[in-house]
């Protein structure tokens, strides 16, 4: 067998190992990179490597190897779910850099971030003056969280008593040109129906449709192909 072919049946063997290693490790890989799981993926990723390009390795030993590093990093992810010690060990704790309007300088050395960083990434939350600020904190992930002070938040309805209507997500009937009658069906509606809407527009064929959405206020939005139009359409009129 050729080294070509070799290569290619090993590759084959780690793509599909590592895309079910990583299923079974779930989503927290990257809705909550931390660095400790940032370096277990890089070494999963390494070794899946070594399984496709590295054929002078054993491929059962390297693929006993990806299988204890993804076994030892799903129980250390169901420990931490029920254990706060070895929570905090393995991800850490959200770093409090400025309380009250303080910048806590020992608590920005002890995260070795630079003062220049906070302000940067201070900025990219849209807050440019330290002032408006009472809390920040950075987490776990390095993601930064802000408090502003109170006379810099955004005024909201409820504090001036003013009463809202539900907004729920939205639903896609049309996408691409493609009719969705799931959906239509989910909103007990039909087709009939949703053409009745687009004639409102002149638009006579669901191809011609990018995408068509109905909010839970009776709102159809809908986009054409193209540069053309876009319209937004009460239907409860």
């Amino acid at each position: 067998m050729s080294i070509t072919l070799v290569v290619i049946i090993r590759s084959v063997i780690s793509f599909f190992a590592l895309l079910l290693f990583v299923r079974l490790m779930g989503k927290q890989q990257v809705a909550q990179l931390t660095f400790f799981d940032y370096v277990v993926g890089i070494t999963i990723g390494s070794m899946a490597s070594t399984i496709s390009v590295q054929v002078n390795e054993n491929l059962v030993s390297t693929m006993a190897g990806l299988a204890t590093w993804t076994i030892l990093a799903i129980i250390l992810a169901i420990l931490s779910m029920h254990n706060v010690w070895i929570r905090k060990m393995v991800d850490g704790e959200a770093t409090i850099v400025v309380a009250d309007g303080k910048i806590l300088e020992d608590n920005l050395r002890k995260i070795r971030i630079p003062m220049e960083q906070l302000l940067s990434e201070l900025r990219t939350q849209g807050v440019f003056n330290i002032t408006d600020v009472e809390f920040v904190m950075f987490e776990p992930g390095g993601k930064i969280s802000i408090q502003k002070k109170s006379q810099k938040q955004p005024i909201t309805p409820k504090d001036l008593n003013i009463t809202t209507q539900y907004d729920g997500l939205p639903t896609n009937l049309i996408l691409d040109g493609i009719l969705l009658q799931d959906a239509l069906r989910s909103l007990h509606l039909s087709k009939a129906w949703l053409q009745h809407q687009l004639s409102k527009q002149n638009i006579q064929d669901v191809r011609d449709v990018s995408l068509a959405q109905l909010d839970t206020k009776g709102n159809l939005y809908v986009d054409l192909k193209g540069d053309k139009s876009c319209y937004t359409i009460p239907t409860n009129s």
